[in-house]
C-alpha cells in the first residue's frame, strides 16, 4: 500500500515544516470556503519552494480535494487547512482511488524515452517492452533482473540510475564504460562479477538523473510499460505478465 509518510520524508518535512510556519494563516483561512484554485494558492504559499502543488481537484467524497504535491497525492478539506496523507478506497467497489489516481499523475509517454541512454536485451522475439531504472547496489534491482530472466518474448531497457550511494555511480559509470555494456550489467546484477575499468567514457548516467527526477521516481528499481504506467519496487513475475497482458489487450 502506497505510503507517503514513508517513501517520501524530504516531501513530509517540507510540509510539516510549512504548516508550523503557517499555522496562524491555516486557522484564519478556516472560516472561508474557497475554491480548488483558492486552496492550491494557499497551500503553494504555505510550502514556498519545498514542492510544488501541481493541481487541486474534487474528490467523490463531499469537502474532500485531492492534492498533486511534486507528483504525490494527499487530501484536504475545502478550506485548505487540514491535509490528510494516506489512500482513499471506494468499499463499495475495492478501487483503491488513490492507487488509480498515481498511475494517471505519474504516466508517461513511453516514445519519449531515450531508449539510446539505455542498456538493453532482448528474450525471444522480444515484443513485450519494459524499461526499468536500478542502481547496481540495488537489491531489489537485482532481484528484478533475476526475475526478467524467467519471462520469455521480452526487450528490456535499463536505465543506470544510481542514486543510492557514491559507489553506485561509479558502478553505473563502468558498466556503461565496458566494451560489453549488457554483458558487464548482467554479469553484475546476476552474478556478482566484479566491475573493473575507470568508468572515464562519456556516460547518460547525470541525464538519466534529471530524467527521473522529472518523472517522480523515488526509489529502484521503477519499471515502466509501453501504456506509459509503472510499477514501483521489485513485482514478481505473475504480477509482470498480469500487466503486460493487460496492456496487449
Amino acid at each position: 500500500m502506497f505510503q507517503l509518510m514513508r517513501r517520501h520524508p524530504a516531501w513530509t518535512t517540507a510540509i510539516a515544516g510549512g504548516l508550523a510556519a503557517a499555522g496562524f494563516a491555516m486557522h484564519a483561512m478556516a472560516a472561508g470556503e474557497p475554491g480548488a484554485d483558492r486552496i492550491k494558492e494557499s497551500l503553494q504559499q504555505m510550502l514556498g519552494g519545498r514542492a510544488e502543488v501541481k493541481s487541486v481537484t474534487k474528490t467523490p467524497v463531499p469537502g474532500l480535494f485531492e492534492v498533486n504535491v511534486g507528483g504525490q497525492v494527499v487530501y484536504t478539506d475545502a478550506t485548505g487547512r487540514y491535509v490528510i496523507n494516506g489512500e482513499l478506497i471506494d468499499t463499495k467497489t475495492g478501487t483503491n482511488l488513490t492507487e488509480e489516481r498515481m498511475a494517471d499523475i505519474n504516466r508517461i509517454k513511453w516514445s519519449d524515452l531515450p531508449l539510446a541512454r539505455a542498456i538493453k536485451w532482448t528474450k525471444g522475439d522480444g515484443s513485450r517492452q519494459v524499461a526499468v531504472f536500478s542502481d547496481p547496489n540495488c537489491g531489489y534491482c537485482k532481484r528484478i533482473e533475476q526475475t526478467f530472466q524467467q519471462m520469455d518474448n521480452i526487450t528490456v531497457y535499463t536505465f543506470l540510475y544510481p542514486v543510492l550511494s557514491p559507489d553506485s555511480a561509479t558502478k553505473a559509470k563502468q558498466v556503461w564504460c565496458s566494451a560489453d555494456r549488457t554483458k558487464a550489467w548482467r554479469d553484475w546484477m546476476l552474478n556478482k562479477v566484479a566491475l573493473t575499468g575507470n568508468g572515464n567514457c562519456k556516460t547518460p548516467v547525470d541525464d538519466n538523473l534529471a530524467l527521473g527526477q522529472s518523472m517522480n521516481i523515488t526509489g529502484t528499481p521503477a519499471v515502466f510499460f509501453m501504456d506509459g504506467t509503472r510499477i514501483p519496487g521489485a513485482a514478481d513475475a505473475g504480477t509482470l505478465e498480469r500487466k503486460l497482458a493487460s496492456i496487449k489487450k
